[in-house]
C-alpha cells in the first residue's frame, strides 16, 4: 500500500480515494494531483516514487516530471495572451511574422492554424535526431522547408512534435524572447509556479524526477475510442503513415530523463511541471489567483475553448476537437464538462480548466503507460472529481 501524502478540503475525499485506487489497481507508480476551485486550493495529493525506473527515493512535495503535451496548454497561452495584448493577429499569415515560413507553399498559413492544428505540418520528410531537435536551429528550419500533408485550413491533425518548432520561433520572432524565456517571465515567476520549458540542469538534481513506460495491470484505454480499434492500430503500426510519421519527427526517440533535453525549450512535449503548478496555471486562466489578476480575459478565453477543429483526425485517426491549442472535452479527449479545455499529455499527464464550475485540474506521474488522450489513472480522478462537486 503507498501512504498517500497531503490533504483535501471536505467534501474532495473521492478525489483522494481514487488516487489511492491508482496505487492500488492501475499501476501507479509515483504521482501528484491538484485541484483548484475559484482560485483556491482544494486538493494536493502526492505518493509514490520520484523515479519510475528504479530507485526508492520518495515523491515529495514538490517534486516535477516531464509532462509531454501537457505542456502545448502552456505554449498556447503564450500567443493568446501576445493576441491580447495586441502583439499578433490570429488571422495573420504566419509569414508576416516568419519571412521564412513562406516556403513550399505556406505563404496562407495562419496564426490560427498553427494553434488547432489545421496548418498541414505534423510530420517532417527528414527527422529530426534528438540532438537536432534541442538545437534551437534545426527545427524552425526544418518546419519552415516543409511542404503541408495537406492544404492548411482544410482539415487537422495532430502535430505532435513539430507544435514544439511552429508555436516557439514565432514566439521568438514577435518577441525576441524564447518561449521558455517567456513563459518564466511573464506566468511561472508571477504566478509562483513550479513550471519550466526548459528547466536549468543545475535545478533539476533532487527535483524532477525519471519517467519510464509501464504497463498497466488492467486493459488500458486509450482514449481512441470512436473508430473502430483496428484503424488505429493499423495506423500506429505502419511506418509510412502520417500517424507514426508525426510522432516519429524525432528520430531515434529522445532520451525524455537526459539533462539537456529536459533543459531544452521544447513547447510540444518537454514541459517540467507539477501537478500543483499546471493546476494552478489552468486557474489563472479563468479567475483570480492569490491576488494576482486572471491572465485570460472573457473575449481570449472564449478563443480558447471555441471549437476550431473537430472530426476526422488525420494524425490521430479518430474524431478530435480542439480550440485555440486546447483539447475540447469530447469522447477522444473527456475532460470534466463540455465547457472544459485543456491538453493530456501521450502516457498520463493531464491539466484542464472548467470555467463554469470554476475548477482547475493536474495530474502528473512518472509511469508513462500505453495511451495518447485519456490516460485510465488520470479518467479515474476526473471522474471522482465530478461526484465531488455533485455532492
Amino acid at each position: 500500500m503507498v501512504d498517500v501524502q497531503g490533504t483535501v478540503t471536505d467534501g474532495f475525499e473521492p478525489v483522494r480515494d481514487a488516487f489511492a485506487e491508482n496505487f492500488a489497481r492501475r499501476g501507479e507508480r509515483g504521482a501528484a494531483v491538484a485541484v483548484y476551485r475559484d482560485g483556491r486550493k482544494v486538493v494536493d495529493l502526492w505518493g509514490g516514487v520520484r523515479d519510475a525506473d528504479g530507485g526508492e527515493e520518495p515523491w515529495r512535495h514538490g517534486t516535477a516530471q516531464i509532462v509531454r503535451s501537457a505542456t502545448k496548454g502552456v505554449a498556447a497561452a503564450v500567443l493568446l495572451l501576445l493576441h491580447q495584448r495586441g502583439q499578433v493577429d490570429l488571422d495573420a499569415p504566419v509569414g508576416t511574422y516568419w519571412p521564412e515560413f513562406k516556403a513550399a507553399g505556406k505563404e496562407r498559413v495562419l496564426v490560427r492554424h498553427l494553434l488547432s492544428h489545421r496548418a498541414g505540418l505534423p510530420a517532417l520528410d527528414v527527422p529530426l535526431t534528438p540532438a537536432q531537435a534541442i538545437d534551437g536551429v534545426s527545427g524552425p528550419a526544418a518546419v519552415a522547408a516543409q511542404a503541408p500533408a495537406w492544404e492548411p485550413g482544410t482539415a487537422h491533425g495532430y502535430h505532435a512534435q513539430t507544435y514544439s518548432w511552429l508555436l516557439g520561433e514565432l514566439v521568438e520572432r514577435i518577441t525576441g524572447r524564447s518561449i521558455g524565456r517567456w513563459v518564466a517571465q511573464e506566468m511561472a515567476g508571477p504566478l509562483g509556479l513550479d513550471l519550466w520549458m526548459g528547466v536549468p540542469e543545475a535545478e533539476q538534481a533532487g527535483r524532477v524526477g525519471r519517467i519510464a513506460d509501464v504497463e498497466a495491470p488492467e486493459a488500458p484505454s486509450s482514449g481512441l475510442r470512436v473508430r473502430p480499434k483496428q484503424a488505429v492500430t493499423d495506423a500506429y503500426g505502419d511506418p509510412e503513415s502520417l500517424t507514426r510519421r508525426a510522432f516519429a519527427a524525432i528520430s531515434p526517440a529522445a532520451d525524455e530523463n537526459d539533462p539537456a533535453y529536459r533543459a531544452a525549450e521544447l513547447p510540444a512535449s518537454a514541459g517540467i511541471a507539477t501537478a500543483d503548478a499546471l493546476a494552478r496555471f489552468y486557474a489563472s486562466l479563468i479567475g483570480d489567483v492569490d491576488g494576482v489578476r486572471r491572465l485570460f480575459a472573457p473575449a481570449t478565453l472564449t478563443l480558447a475553448r471555441t471549437e476550431e477543429s473537430a472530426g476526422p483526425d488525420k494524425v490521430l485517426v479518430v474524431n478530435t476537437r480542439f480550440g485555440l491549442g486546447y483539447m475540447l472535452h469530447g469522447p477522444a479527449s473527456p475532460l470534466l464538462a463540455p465547457g472544459s479545455f485543456g491538453h493530456p499529455g501521450r502516457g498520463g499527464s493531464l491539466a484542464f480548466a472548467d470555467p463554469e464550475s470554476g475548477v482547475s485540474f493536474g495530474y502528473v506521474t512518472n509511469g508513462m503507460q500505453k495511451n495518447v488522450t485519456a490516460d485510465p489513472r488520470a479518467q479515474a480522478l476526473v471522474r471522482a472529481l465530478s461526484r465531488a462537486l455533485k455532492e
